[in-house]
């Protein structure tokens, strides 16, 4: 099957290489203190931060996911409270989610259509939580509006949910304070870990609020990390996978050209068709690397089943938008020649 689920997705397909060479290597078996795991440890990081372009300065560790680090906001870096700018299931998730944790938290929600203007941000709040690609609609922030919210509030830290765009898109790093992702999407790996990019600023925040009371607490994670090793037993594949694929992988502007100019043919491709046309018409915030697609029930549901036929996984529609959409991955994984096969089945859908 050729998957465009938007996640967990296509994984490199020399994944299954790097699965059996871990195999072979006893990485598996090896204890997260030992002198081989931690030197994969700090060969990851250094990769990660040359080929996403993450500044030096920041500090990465790894999660389980990019959920939990909603958690770890919540409890390692929020003295008094988060407001949360979305506009789609995923950004009202974090927001409620940090709500039982910060029962102070606010929220501004924002139509999918609209270009994103932050206002009325509580005095009170010390964390800014923005959702980079929001992966129920397909639609994204603009480098620019990230910006704004850093130059306009340079006195709260600012953190950036990029589950769907980090190592699609050239994201500008040192624009927040903390990002996150889980590895299922545009990095090409099987599901079941995120990574947490964190700032000096944020480190700095943390340790004022001093949060220990939790096994992921930050400050565990960061002071196990200086060491190349996790607080807890990690998930040792997933980490050598990601070696073994930035190792192999182009650096991260090549990669995001790649997409922005496949997304740019995608949306040209259903601007352009009969009876499927993209969800988002605000061209500005359309998403490079999910892209969803409108259109009547029985039509999504005679789409998705004309794909399964020829061996193709399209992605469900999601929240609001479940029985009349349907979205396509178009992260660094997938091949112009699965995606042509695609386009060549949407093309003769109507006949």
């Amino acid at each position: 099957m050729i998957t465009f689920y938007p996640g967990p997705s296509k994984v490199y397909p020399q994944v299954r290489q790097y699965m059996l060479d871990a195999y072979d290597s006893g990485i598996l078996s090896a204890n997260h203190r030992s002198s081989a795991f931690m030197q994969i440890c700090e060969k990851t990081l250094g990769l990660l931060q040359a080929k996403l372009n993450i500044p030096e300065t920041y500090s990465v560790v790894f999660v389980s996911s990019a959920t939990e680090s909603w958690e770890i906001i919540a409890q390692s870096f929020t003295q008094k409270s988060s407001h949360h700018y979305y506009n789609g299931a995923f950004g009202q998730k974090w927001y409620e989610y940090a709500h039982k944790i910060v029962s102070q938290a606010t929220s501004q929600a924002f139509d999918s259509t609209q270009s994103p203007v932050l206002t009325e941000v509580p005095e009170e709040c010390d964390v800014i939580c923005l959702t980079q690609n929001e992966t129920s609609n397909g639609t994204q922030l603009p480098a620019a509006f990230i910006e704004s919210v850093k130059t306009n509030y340079p006195d709260k830290l600012l953190a950036v949910d990029a589950t769907s765009s980090l190592g699609g898109v050239a994201l500008r790093i040192e624009q927040a304070d903390i990002w996150f992702a889980s590895v299922q999407k545009c990095l090409g790996l099987p599901a079941g870990m995120g990574l947490l990019i964190v700032s000096p600023k944020a480190l700095e925040h943390a340790r004022k609020i001093s949060d220990k009371r939790f096994y992921n607490s930050f400050l565990f994670m960061y002071d196990n990390i200086q060491k190349y090793q996790t607080h807890y037993t990690p998930n040792v594949l997933n980490i050598y996978l990601l070696m073994r694929v930035l190792e192999s992988v182009e650096p991260l502007d090549s990669i995001a050209d790649k997409i922005r100019q496949q997304a740019a043919n995608w949306y040209t491709f259903f601007d352009n068709h009969p009876s499927l046309k993209p969800l988002i018409h605000n061209r500005e915030v359309r998403s490079d690397t999910v892209i969803t697609i409108g259109a009547t029930e029985d039509k999504i549901a005679f789409i998705k089943q004309a794909a399964q036929k020829e061996g193709i996984v399209l992605g469900n529609g999601y929240g609001d938008w479940k029985s009349c959409t349907f979205r396509i991955a178009n992260f660094p994984a997938i091949t112009e020649q699965e995606i042509s096969q695609l386009q060549t089945l949407l093309k003769d859908i109507d006949k």
